[in-house]
């Protein structure tokens, strides 16, 4: 009887101990130990969250969803070179824009969040099983890629005219929101290994902008593409903790809160190294930049800071509890915060004081931030991880790219511009079962037209 109560008394003990730690957790502990963002580095999240902000609005002139107080006044409508309505792209992805922001010498194409009530949002979320879609050495999210790829065929020519127009000075910036985030990703990465369609156009001008970032790409290619994707979390937001498939997220938005405490509980009794070892598992892309703006056991709003850093392990796999774990989600939070935060970056590198960090030793530490990254996830054993072997910084900083960053194709410009279904192809093969197998030298497959 003895032994009984003692055992009982260990489980609640066990119960009340885990129920206190999930409960008392905040999203601030997920970057508790980053370094502060800097505000050249943050300076375009909010512009370009009104530039995706702009999807929601046709009429720039008479607008509906502008921020209050700030509007559209960054968003030149005459910039924006083509806008894709529901009626253009049907139900193979969702509205999008491409815009010329010449005051910041970008070309921007900017991909609209989720629509919850649209069905053809929902299957682009639903066509996707785990490990369906291997790609560039690890899984991506076959539904987005699709989406991704439907885009860069619609719109390659496009994009690829106005880097000639506007020259080398020009950016090209790709950006989305929740859902959207993820195909910008996508779309990144096939631009990047694929950089003759556009003039081969150097990977450092190359950026994307993730806000709100879904979980779409594996560990392995989450750190080996941060030197040019970047993901902007605010606080407590859920979509980039939870590793439930999208599908079975936005399926269930209306028990959502029932759905989030399971999950915490599975992953309560998960080891983080059966995490590294799956490399089915999708994470969110690139390098991070967590607002903080809310502390444990004091009530409200706090001024936001940001923090950023390309994390390997911990990268923000808690699930928060927290009346904020959805509206954290919303753009109109983003853009409100972000643009807060950004103003008390520029008042604080204001004051008159000797920086602690010279602007080129920052900029070198990004380099070594990004190849420590790569070594850690090395160490770690994360399947498919990059070596630092392959990795070659340039000159001007850039990385360049390796055999896996290498275009894929060898086509002379007389040929013309290739399918991207040519470029699906060649980056992998299937094998005697039907199974995605990626081609270890794609070099040895590609042909010469």
């Amino acid at each position: 009887m003895s032994v009984s109560c003692g055992l009982e008394w260990v489980v609640c003990l066990g119960c009340t101990r885990w129920a206190w730690k999930r409960l008392t957790y905040i999203g601030a502990y997920d970057s508790e130990t980053w370094p502060a963002a800097s505000p050249g580095e943050f300076e375009p999240v909010p512009r370009l969250c009104r530039v995706v902000l702009a999807n929601y609005d046709p009429d720039l002139s008479n607008p509906k969803f502008a921020p209050p107080g700030r509007g559209y006044a960054d968003v030149d409508p005459n910039g924006i070179v083509k806008r894709a309505t529901y009626a253009d792209v049907g139900n193979r992805c969702p509205p999008y824009l491409v815009y010329v922001d010449e005051a910041h010498r970008e070309i921007v194409l900017a991909v609209r969040g989720l629509n919850l009530v649209r069905n053809a949002d929902y299957k682009v979320l639903m066509d996707n099983k785990l490990g369906m879609q291997m790609f560039d050495g690890g899984y991506v999210h076959h539904g987005l890629l699709k989406a991704a790829q439907y885009i860069l065929e619609r719109e390659t020519g496009t994009l690829r005219d106005l880097l000639r127009r506007y020259g080398p000075e020009y950016k090209l910036i790709f950006t989305g929101h929740s859902l959207g985030s993820g195909i910008a990703a996508l779309m990144t990465v096939l631009v990047v290994n694929n950089r003759k369609e556009f003039d081969n156009i150097p990977r450092s001008r190359i950026k994307c902008y993730a806000l709100a970032p879904a979980r779409c790409m594996s560990l392995n290619l989450a750190v080996k593409y941060a030197d040019v994707i970047n993901s902007v979390v605010l606080q407590d937001d859920f979509l980039p903790r939870t590793p439930t498939p999208l599908e079975y997220i936005f399926g269930s938005i209306f028990c959502l809160p029932c759905l989030l405490f399971l999950i915490c509980l599975r992953d309560t009794f998960r080891q983080d190294k059966r995490k590294f070892k799956d490399p089915r598992r999708l994470y969110a892309p690139g390098r991070m930049y967590h607002i903080v703006e809310r502390k444990f056991c004091r009530c409200g709003r706090f001024p936001p800071e940001v923090r950023t850093a390309i994390p390997v392990e911990g990268r923000f796999e808690h699930i928060v509890l927290s009346c904020s774990t959805t509206s954290d989600h919303g753009l109109a939070w983003i853009e409100r915060e972000s643009q807060k935060a950004l103003e008390l970056m520029n008042e604080s590198e204001n004051v008159m004081v000797p920086p602690p960090q010279q602007k080129m030793e920052r900029l070198q530490s990004f380099e070594e931030e990004h190849k420590s990254a790569l070594q850690r996830a090395k160490t770690l054993d994360v399947p498919h991880a990059a070596d630092l072997s392959e990795e070659e910084i340039q000159e001007d900083g850039s990385t360049a790219p390796s055999d896996t960053h290498s275009e894929t194709t060898t086509e002379p410009k007389s040929a013309g511009r290739s399918s991207w279904d040519k470029l699906m192809e060649k980056l992998f093969t299937r094998d005697e079962d039907g199974k995605l197998v990626v081609k270890k030298d794609m070099a040895k497959e590609i042909v010469v037209e």
